[in-house]
């Protein structure tokens, strides 16, 4: 079972500009497109370890909302979280949804007990 974490009001997301947030425990990458389309994905980059994510080029590729790691340029599907560059390599994707004009998470049971 999951359960919804509030994390910002929508307004607060820039569109096709990336926000951090800690939710439960875990750092997300979070993405508002201009299409109004909202997308959570692991702040990590798996191919440094570092946090930043959030801070990657939002674009595409075809049809495919992307975003690049700012370090070595990865391209990340926003949808599935399939690096584009490496096919062996994913981001986790997190359910999100926008409801009362406010961003939610979704987080596991066990992850939302250590959310203050």
């Amino acid at each position: 079972m999951s359960g919804w974490t509030q994390v910002c009001a929508l307004d607060d997301l820039v569109p096709d500009r990336g926000a951090a947030a800690l939710v439960g425990g875990e750092q997300v990458a979070l993405f508002r497109l201009a299409s109004g389309a909202v997308h959570a994905v692991d702040h990590r980059d798996p191919f440094t370890g570092a946090n930043v994510l959030a801070r990657g080029l939002v674009g595409s590729r075809g049809e495919l909302a992307t975003v690049a790691s700012p370090l070595h340029k990865q391209v990340f599907s926003l949808a599935t979280g399939q690096c584009l560059d490496d096919p062996a390599v994913r981001l986790r994707v997190w359910p999100v949804r926008v409801a009362g004009g406010q961003v939610e998470v979704a987080v596991a049971a066990d992850e939302a007990k250590g959310v203050a």
